[in-house]
């Protein structure tokens, strides 16, 4: 039996404002989560670009085409529930950030990594109140506890729906702070995103690209400015 699909009966998507925030409104009918909590979204402009969203389906509702309320969803439905624990697994990328990870060899790698890594360390000493170590090799490190302790503060104090891109900037570049640095517009997200497949890049220098290895980083690529988006939306 083919799974049923959800098909359009809306005529007009709406962001209509609420006591607690924004909605989506299809013909005056409030839109769900999947867990059936209200969408309420924080701000207009994150709540008109899920209403544009809606507005754009034609015959089938096809979720993938619908990043912004996605994310909403998993904000709401996810991360509002379990805060504590999505904000403690963030944390820990901090001790064992991808930019204090160094190559030994060769030479030219080594300066790469130098020239375009200690810029955003230098950064997170400003903006953040930190200062991490950098080591060579892939054996963990730990970092300063009080260094830790400030940067798990600064991911708690995020809402939920910042929390929620938060999340995906983090993971998806392999760096805490990387993350910060997207969300704080240190830089364009596409170059931080640039900056996060250094190594990467450097062994299709070396070695030739691959195809299924570009076409998922394209996908990655993607999803990381959609996250950026979507924390900017919040």
């Amino acid at each position: 039996m083919s799974e049923w699909k959800q098909k359009r009966f809306w005529t007009d998507a709406t962001a209509v404002e609420t006591d607690d925030g924004f909605a989506i409104e299809l013909d005056g009918r409030r839109v769900k989560t999947p867990a059936k909590a209200g969408l309420i979204l924080p701000t207009r402009a994150m709540a008109e670009a899920a209403a544009a969203e809606w507005e754009a389906q034609e015959g089938v509702v096809n979720p993938l085409s619908m990043p912004v309320t996605r994310s909403a969803n998993a904000a709401i439905d996810k991360v509002r529930i379990q805060h504590a624990e999505v904000a403690d697994m963030l944390a820990a990328y901090g001790d064992c950030d991808l930019l204090c990870y160094r190559a030994d060899q060769p030479s030219e790698l080594v300066a790469r990594q130098a020239e375009l890594w200690n810029p955003a360390l230098a950064w997170a000493r400003e903006a953040l109140g930190v200062r991490l170590e950098t080591h060579t090799g892939v054996l963990h490190v730990p970092q300063d506890p009080e260094a830790l302790e400030c940067l798990s503060a600064q991911v708690h104090a995020l809402d939920p729906f910042h929390l929620a891109a938060f999340h995906d900037l983090v993971s998806l570049s392999g760096s805490l702070v990387l993350g910060f640095a997207a969300a704080r517009d240190w830089r364009t997200a596409d170059e931080i995103w640039t900056l996060s497949r250094l190594d990467e890049l450097w062994q299709e220098e070396q070695w030739g690209a691959d195809d299924e290895a570009q076409a998922m980083a394209g996908i990655k690529r993607d999803a990381f400015l959609h996250a950026k988006r979507f924390f900017d939306l919040a």
